[in-house]
């Protein structure tokens, strides 16, 4: 049986692990799972982690990397001896995005290279992760593969009908986003179909296109993005 825990909820099987944590004020953690004393659904002091995803931002940078580093030198059994590192994924590889506040903030590829740089540090052995989601080539290809599975089970007889033997499923996909370091590269990585568009909705602000990323079009919106690719793909909507 696969058990699945929250780095909270691990760290709360562990007296002291996050040593600052009695001059914290909140929690992550729904109030229906705070339990007194905390009881763990399998034996922490004895069985491994397997495997460890990052799945979102972190909410606490300094007691996740501290458990994270905890996990990982031990070979999965924290407060053991090193061993050997257990896989370690990340969702997403975001260096910053826009979000409410004028700055950008920073993102979950933030964290990986901050737990990467104390990591690093204080194991004799570097830190091995896989990171999955823009601008790795594997989400585009992947949604490649999904969106022609759709195709072919809507349009299956044009499909067999139309398509030469060997040829690609799509003449163009198009990829829009507001971060050039990850939308557009990803789309660059892929290569074709993929047709990049650029707006200046979020992280990219600039006037010109993007000097190291450049997209195959910039736009100020979302909208303008949509009625492009309506226009050259001849799609007239209905009023």
């Amino acid at each position: 049986m696969v058990s699945i825990l929250s780095l909270e909820e691990f760290a709360s099987y562990f007296e002291s692990m996050d040593p600052v944590s009695q001059y914290k004020r909140w929690t992550t953690m729904p109030q229906s799972d705070r339990k007194e004393p905390a009881v763990p659904r399998y034996n922490v002091l004895s069985e491994r982690i397997k495997a460890a995803f990052v799945v979102s931002d972190p909410v606490d940078w300094g007691r996740d990397i501290q458990v994270l580093c905890d996990v990982l030198r031990s070979g999965g059994l924290p407060g053991g001896a090193n061993n050997n590192q257990p896989p370690l994924y990340f969702a997403a590889d975001d260096l910053e995005y826009q979000a409410a506040f004028p700055s950008k903030r920073l993102g979950i590829g933030a964290f990986r290279i901050a737990l990467e740089s104390v990591f690093n540090r204080i194991n004799p052995k570097r830190l091995e992760c896989v990171t999955y989601g823009k601008p790795n080539p594997f989400v585009f290809k992947n949604a490649e593969v999904i969106l022609s599975q759709l195709q072919s089970s809507s349009r299956q007889d044009h499909s067999k009908n139309n398509r030469v033997p060997g040829s690609h499923p799509f003449e163009m996909l198009y990829m829009i986003g507001d971060n050039p370091s990850v939308d557009v590269k990803g789309a660059q990585q892929a290569g074709h179909p993929w047709f990049s568009i650029l707006t200046r909705t979020g992280v990219f602000q600039g006037k010109d296109n993007h000097a190291e990323f450049p997209a195959d079009l910039v736009v100020d919106s979302v909208e303008e993005a949509v009625d492009y690719i309506l226009k050259r793909e001849c799609i007239e909507l209905g009023a």
